[in-house]
């Protein structure tokens, strides 16, 4: 077959087997900054495209205002709203949930099912089972991820306390709802299907346990295509301003929502920096093995050139090399790419509960990723090409002088006194070739600064876990009050078995203002010098709360445009809902979410209030654990329990599944650059200096030494890329850092000294799988088939 083929072509394919190790290795680089580029850009438009379609089909709401307790008859007056699509209403309550197997009481929320059947607002998905009879007020849905983590099924039972009094309840189907895409309990950062469940009852049984018979306490509506919902949200707190509105909210609060919207924006800006890295490094080994092919083939392309073969046709020869070996790359990418994707959207559907979730990406996406490989290819080697086109055929079959090395650096010759022969060939060659051994040590570098930038996440992650719950909420229980108490309470929770000390708290509805700027937030009141749920500063020092004012997180006065000093205004949403300006008395760093603090006393002398609280932090006696959760259970005035070590758990096995996941690809991608830098500078140096290390075996040198002269070098420039690869890291890690800033995660530039230490192994290794490689070559050296080589 190769017979029909030009002698372009033939001579083309023989190159490409020649250069096979080469080519292969460039090709798999472009193949992981596609296939990365694919997964991130498909995973992305798979998301979103899920989440439209499934929020569309079952009414996912626009807006949620939750209220004290309202007539059912105010349901017309919000549906006739301007902007307001269609609206409803229903019962949603904390309860106390308690599992035949589970020690832990287990958090929980409770809804009404609608009265009337049929397509409503935040419908949900029947999985299995079916719904409850409304005759049978016992019967209950339940979300299908906390049903399958205690293996319940349609007629198994539970206990759930309502309003204080402790019910049996049946469930009789299990569902997916778009309210819970990624159901977590309030106040937790990662979600525990153990730990929190929800329920659906009927209408008329929930509302005769919560006494609102003829009431509701949250109202659920759809926008208009195009709304302005600020306004609408305006219009809503003043309607229900009197039915003890806490203050309506959008989608852009609504917690399942704001983890699926942070994870898509985490997945666009890997999209947009990662690749981009990949196809850099291609580049620059396109551009070093083209360009030095070139300098070893000027002979041949100056005979072409005299036979009569164009400049155009010779450049093209060489196109169709570069072409080839970047359409592998694309082949393997793709492949790469969909693989990935699809493992991607099995992972994803652990965490974000779709009724379906199905890698696709959009044409637009391959088209990108292709066109991207394309140009990144053609920039990298249009210098070669240009060699190529500039050649004259005089020129071109005249050798090129050799590199002149009676001419060092004096501090060399001195250095040279004190080392052997090879050694001082490897430094003489390094300094006549400056340009060639940098380039090869930014590749080097460049795989060790994105094995650390894209792994110090788990650092970040693991140094947040230890401020979260080390150092800044250093409690064993929090518990959550159905209503604010007084402080008494404390004392109350203390005589459970097991309660060592308790610090209370109460957390507020309000609005911040600052000129045009308004958040919707919880201010949390603790005790001035609390010692189990602390404000601390960026040097993790606890602050004492001041006598006066507020304190803010960094990102909440940021999202305020406010600084220490200045004053707001504040409008609390319970109680008798004062409006005041306060001060900011100051500004702490936080990694999580938009905190604000004052100090108890504070607050409640800002409300008028008795001395009231909405929850306590607890130490609890390890021994006596189970006999305190017991009590717990059978305490009609809890509506919310946190536990501290499961909650820490539960983060673990998040990071371990998901980030441990990412830099197991992470460290393979940035090992098969530093193989494919390493190897092809080896593999070019070999091919460059075959006859040169073949005349130094004739000579007396052995096998040993001949592939230290050779791998000593390459080792050399490894050992000097390392602290250059940790800068990069250390770069691209800052990039990162600033890219992921939202209001759910800020994460800490931390990048500890075993992810250094682990990506620096990484890189050493694959510079020795490719020592060994070319060893290999070495020890297989034709001695006379090198020494005819002809000059």
């Amino acid at each position: 077959m190769i017979e029909f083929l030009a002698p372009l072509d033939r001579k083309l394919l023989r190159d490409l087997w020649t250069i096979k190790g080469q080519a292969l290795a460039i090709a798999v680089v472009i193949g992981c900054g596609v296939g990365m580029y694919l997964m991130s850009k498909g995973m992305l438009a798979s998301l979103a495209e899920t989440r439209a379609a499934y929020y569309e089909r079952y009414r996912f709401a626009d807006i949620w205002a939750p209220v004290k307790r309202a007539p059912e008859a105010l349901l017309e007056q919000i549906a006739e709203l301007p902007g307001v699509r269609r609206a409803e209403t229903r019962i949603r309550a904390g309860v106390i949930l308690d599992v035949e197997g589970a020690a832990a009481p287990i958090t929980g929320e409770i809804q009404s099912l609608p009265a009337i059947p049929g397509p409503h607002i935040n419908d949900f998905v029947l999985r299995h089972g079916r719904y409850p009879d409304p005759e049978r007020e016992e019967e209950v849905l339940a979300l299908e991820a906390f049903a399958e983590a205690h293996q319940l099924e349609p007629g198994d039972h539970l206990y759930a306390i309502l309003n204080g009094t402790k019910k049996k309840l049946i469930i009789t189907g299990l569902v997916l709802s778009p309210e819970y895409v990624y159901a977590i309990s309030p106040g937790e950062i990662v979600p525990d299907k153990k730990r929190f469940g929800v329920l659906w009852m009927n209408l008329e049984a929930l509302a005769n346990a919560f006494d609102l018979d003829g009431a509701f306490n949250e109202a659920v509506l759809l926008a208009s295509p195009g709304e302005n919902t600020d306004a609408l949200l305006e219009q809503l707190d003043l309607l229900l301003k009197r039915y003890g509105a806490t203050g309506a909210y959008g989608r852009d609060q609504q917690i399942s929502d704001q983890f699926l919207t942070n994870e898509i924006q985490q997945l666009e800006t890997m999209g947009r920096l990662l690749p981009p890295i990949f196809l850099l490094v291609a580049a620059f080994l396109l551009n070093v093995v083209i360009g030095r092919l070139v300098d070893t083939e000027r002979e041949q392309i100056g005979l072409l050139k005299a036979f009569g073969y164009s400049n155009g046709a010779v450049a093209r020869h060489y196109l169709k090399m570069i072409g080839l070996v970047t359409l592998l790359g694309i082949a393997i990418g793709i492949a790469l790419g969909m693989w990935l994707g699809h493992g991607l959207a099995h992972m994803y559907m652990d965490y974000f509960k779709f009724p379906f979730l199905l890698f696709r990406a959009p044409p637009e996406v391959y088209l990108v990723g292709i066109g991207f490989s394309l140009l990144v290819a053609a920039v990298g080697t249009f210098g070669a090409v240009l060699r190529v086109v500039r050649l004259d055929p005089a020129v071109a079959m005249v050798p090129p002088p050799p590199p002149d090395y009676s001419r060092s650096a004096y501090w060399l010759e001195r250095l040279a006194r004190w080392i052997d022969q090879p050694s001082r060939m490897i430094l003489r060659h390094l300094y006549r070739w400056p340009r060639r051994a940098a380039m090869t040590t930014i590749g080097i570098a460049m795989s060790m600064g994105l094995l650390i930038g894209s792994s110090f996440s788990l650092d970040a992650m693991m140094y947040m876990v230890d401020i979260s719950f080390n150092v800044i909420d250093r409690q064993d229980v929090t518990v959550n009050f159905v209503e604010p108490r007084n402080v008494r309470a404390v004392q109350d929770v203390l005589h459970a078995p097991g309660a060592m000390h308790a610090e209370p708290f109460r957390a507020i509805p309000v609005v911040l203002r600052n000129g045009t700027h308004s958040r919707r937030e919880a201010i949390i009141g603790l005790q001035p010098n609390a010692e189990l749920s602390r404000v601390v500063d960026t040097e993790l020092r606890p602050v004492p709360l001041p006598g006066y004012g507020i304190v803010l997180s960094d990102k909440l006065a940021e999202l305020l445009d406010i600084r220490s000093g200045e004053f707001l205004r504040l409008e609390v949403r319970t109680g008798r809902r004062p409006e005041l300006d306060m001060e900011v008395s100051g500004i702490v760093k936080t990694y999580m979410g938009t905190a604000a603090y004052m100090d108890l006393e504070v607050m409640n002398r800002m409300l008028k209030d008795d001395i009231a609280i909405s929850g306590t932090y607890l130490l609890v006696d390890p021994d006596l654990t189970d006999a305190f959760y017991q009590s717990l259970k059978n305490t009609p005035v809890v509506a919310g329990v946190s536990l501290q070590e499961q909650a820490q758990d539960a983060f673990y096995e998040t990071l371990q599944e998901s980030l441990g996941t990412f830099v197991f690809f992470n460290t393979l991608f940035a090992g098969l650059i530093a193989l494919g830098v390493v190897y092809n500078s080896a593999r070019i140096s070999l091919s460059e200096r075959g006859r040169e290390l073949a005349s130094l075996r004739v000579l007396g040198l052995t096998r040993g030494e001949v592939s230290y002269i050779l791998l000593g070098e390459l080792a050399l420039l490894t050992l000097l890329a390392l602290p250059l690869g940790a800068f990069l890291g250390f770069l691209l890690a800052w990039t990162l850092v600033q890219s992921f800033n939202t209001e759910l995660f800020r994460i800490p530039l931390i990048i500890s000294s075993s992810t250094y230490g682990y990506a620096a192994l990484v890189v050493l290794l694959s510079a020795a799988a490719s020592g060994l490689l070319v060893h290999r070559r070495i020890q297989q050296l034709d001695l006379i088939a090198v020494l005819k080589t002809r000059e």
